[in-house]
């Protein structure tokens, strides 16, 4: 048997395992993540606000958006927040103060002071819960988590976002724009 004569045709028998692993390689199915168009934030159980309400210290603190969705605000109870922008809760707490007949004119601002958390999951040194930074990244996640590990795909990943009330998920290379509450996961690769 001719073995120099094999050479080239297990080569090419190589070469197409390799492109045949690639594409089986995890997360590879995955559709891209759909775009997201820039949107004013919307609040989300886990954030946290400070109400700044003029003239009124009783009515001015920080807040945590609970699990219902609502904030506990003294004198009104529970204001829902929860999809809102900061703008919206700020008329939201304006137009209630009128309604009870608490101030005739009041005068609230609302500003985020943390943001809920992000999870990271998969082939990075220390999975877990990490608390959200503006402009973060999947690879700033990652370094936040302790870098890759030796097998991590590091490529791409994925993101599971909740978006209009829908879950989504899909493949991101590793330059995407995180938001608040994402869960990201980190592939291993077979090489």
């Amino acid at each position: 048997m001719n073995f120099p004569a094999l050479a080239p045709l297990l080569r090419c028998l190589s070469l197409a395992m390799l492109l045949l692993m690639a594409t089986c390689a995890p997360g590879s199915d995955l559709p891209p993540l759909p775009e997201t168009p820039p949107a004013p934030y919307r609040l989300g159980v886990d954030d946290q606000v400070r109400i700044i309400t003029f003239g009124e210290d009783s009515l001015t603190g920080q807040f945590r958006v609970n699990d219902r969705g609502t904030i506990a605000i003294p004198l009104l109870g529970a204001i829902p927040a929860d999809g809102l922008t900061t703008a919206e809760l700020e008329h939201s707490i304006e137009a209630e103060l009128k309604k009870k007949k608490v101030l005739l004119d009041p005068s609230v601002s609302v500003e985020i002071l943390g943001y809920r958390p992000v999870f990271i999951l998969g082939e990075v040194a220390k999975p877990g819960q990490y608390p959200y930074q503006p402009g973060m990244t999947v690879l700033t996640a990652v370094a936040i988590a302790g870098g890759f590990t030796y097998r991590a795909q590091t490529d791409y990943a994925s993101i599971l976002r909740k978006s209009d009330g829908h879950t989504v998920e899909g493949r991101v290379p590793r330059g995407t724009d995180v938001l608040p509450g994402d869960v990201i996961t980190v592939f291993e690769r077979y090489f």
